[in-house]
């Protein structure tokens, strides 16, 4: 049964999953599944959060009946046949198709793994929640609504990424190996702030996006230091104008790109799967930022991210660096200047 489980659950993750699941197959077999799992337990809510469809209270709804079910406190699983039958991308339907063999793989791991599953995925729906309330459903063309605070949008991205952090933190930690007492609360830290790299790539890779779905996390109070607001966002001739702020934020997420490299010089050198797994998103994320500095974020023609076949050369690179010594810093060094 568990292996049939195990199968639904990685075809499901090879389906949606473009960069995280290449991460996967580097994880140690003790904690890759967990971890993957984790993955898609957050993808459903996060479909589920993004359609296009629907009043803000219908997918509010589907996103706490979801949550209930997945927690344990219901056993009433919502039909999820219409917001399936709505969505554009054909493996996101397919998800919410099989949300039922999503939770069941719950079971397959023991209590202790299943609550920190549990407990992130709590955060994430929190997020995606509060996402929703403040924002509403993303409806293509309507008034744009945007965060206040830097607060704000550093809270989000706790919600949504910082708290993976520390679950893959707390899991490694339960699983493959132990940290002296003074040295997890810095490991946690530096795991949240790994967390937050990538979820404030994604906010300033895909501003054009959330814009046409009236949603805007770049905070109006800091728009206002430029004399910017929401809306002027929606021009790309207005690049100028937004770029020392872009900066700004780019600068923010290389900071916490370099915690997230920190956190990998934590990781005991026996733990050479773990570090490979935790590299490679940071040598995509490094990539990425250097890409948004030079592209021009506004212009929605102008996507701007890295290659299925550049996340495979890394994937070579890693490799070699993994058995030469010092090899995994000077890749990181190097591929951050590049």
């Amino acid at each position: 049964m568990a292996v049939l489980i195990n199968a639904k659950i990685d075809a499901l993750l090879e389906a949606t999953s473009r960069s995280f699941y290449p991460t996967l197959k580097y994880l140690p077999k003790k904690i890759r599944g967990q971890i993957g799992l984790l993955y898609l337990l957050a993808r459903v809510a996060d479909t589920i959060a993004d359609s296009k469809h629907g009043e803000t209270e219908v997918l509010l709804k589907l996103l706490q009946e979801y949550n209930d079910v997945a927690q344990g406190t219901s056993s009433t699983l919502p039909d999820f046949t219409e917001l399936a039958d709505i969505q554009t991308n054909p493996n996101e339907a397919e998800l919410l198709r099989n949300v039922a063999d999503v939770i069941e793989g719950l079971e397959v791991y023991n209590k202790v793994d299943q609550g920190l599953m549990l407990e992130c995925l709590e955060t994430i729906v929190g997020g995606q929640i509060l996402d929703l309330e403040r924002f509403g459903t993303a409806n293509e063309g309507g008034k744009i609504s945007a965060l206040e605070t830097d607060e704000q949008m550093d809270d989000y991205a706790f919600r949504v990424a910082g708290s993976v952090g520390v679950f893959w933190s707390k899991m490694s930690l339960e699983n493959l190996f132990s940290l002296p007492p003074e040295k997890e609360q810095e490991f946690f830290e530096k795991g949240i702030r790994f967390g937050k790299s990538l979820q404030m790539i994604n906010i300033l890779r895909d501003i054009p996006e959330d814009l046409r779905f009236g949603r805007c996390y770049i905070p109006e109070q800091a728009l206002s230091r430029y004399n910017l607001k929401p809306e002027d966002l929606l021009d790309d001739k207005n690049i100028d104008a937004f770029r020392p702020l872009y900066d700004e934020y780019l600068d923010l997420t290389n900071e916490h790109l370099d915690a997230a490299i920190e956190y990998i010089t934590m990781l005991p050198d026996s733990q050479l799967r773990l570090k490979a797994s935790c590299m490679l998103p940071v040598l995509i994320g490094q990539k990425t930022v250097t890409l948004l500095r030079t592209g021009n974020v506004l212009n929605s023609e102008e996507r701007i991210k890295v290659t299925r076949d550049e996340i495979k050369s890394y994937a070579r690179k890693l490799l070699r660096a993994l058995i030469i010594p010092g090899g995994v810093n000077r890749l990181l060094q190097k591929n951050k200047g590049s």
